[in-house]
């Protein structure tokens, strides 16, 4: 389409902005799609930058069955997917108890959101407990931090501190970050401090606790 077409649409239009970029076509989906968005998103809201993503705080939870793969050898491809369908049975239970989002699964993991850091807490302990009457353990971890929303999944920092703090929890244990108890002060909630630990790929050192078993 020859350029003085649009060059003339712009004249004749109020407030239109024209701009050339260079290259041979004039499709919005074709060619260098980003440098035609930039151009867009200035024009439309002053800046060339995109919005921050939209973030809610939210407290995250992990688990995961402890010696999954020497479960699964024993027990057999049939019988261990068997029994994975007991243990998230379980899980989905208690987080419709405590009011908990399931977000995502892999394998035998677990991965949950809940706007209370007390509920979740005690959803993971609910977990824990539940799960013996299968014959397994779980191990869990909670972090409470400001989550990327993308789609109907979460991301961001907070969600791997989540994931980090239950992969370092013992057999039956549900461990949390300081965030989270300072968060829940109050709720009659204990705890046993576990130390300071470093968390792979996030910065400075975090002091974990043990939230103890419910009988």
């Amino acid at each position: 389409m020859p350029v003085g077409h649009s060059r003339y649409m712009a004249e004749h239009i109020h407030g239109a902005k024209f701009v050339e970029l260079p290259g041979q076509d004039h499709l919005f989906f074709a060619g260098d799609v980003d440098a035609m968005l930039d151009e867009i998103r200035e024009f439309l809201t002053g800046t060339r930058e995109p919005g921050e993503p939209e973030r809610i705080l939210a407290t995250v939870l992990f688990a995961d069955i402890v010696a999954s793969t020497e479960h699964a050898a024993h027990l057999g491809d049939h019988r261990w997917h068997e029994l994975l369908d007991g243990y998230y049975d379980l899980a989905r239970r208690e987080l419709g108890r405590f009011r908990g989002r399931e977000i995502d699964t892999a394998g035998d993991g677990f991965f949950a959101a809940f706007d209370g850091p007390a509920r979740a807490v005690r959803c993971a302990q609910a977990i824990a407990k539940g799960v013996r009457t299968l014959g397994i353990e779980v191990r869990a971890g909670c972090h409470t931090g400001e989550c990327e929303i993308i789609g109907e999944k979460l991301g961001g920092i907070a969600v791997h501190i989540g994931a980090r703090v239950a992969a370092l929890a013992r057999p039956g244990e549900v461990l949390v970050s300081n965030t989270v108890k300072d968060l829940v002060a109050g709720s009659g909630l204990a705890f046993e401090e576990r130390g300071a630990h470093s968390l792979k790929g996030v910065p400075g050192e975090w002091r974990l606790y043990a939230v103890p078993p419910t009988a």
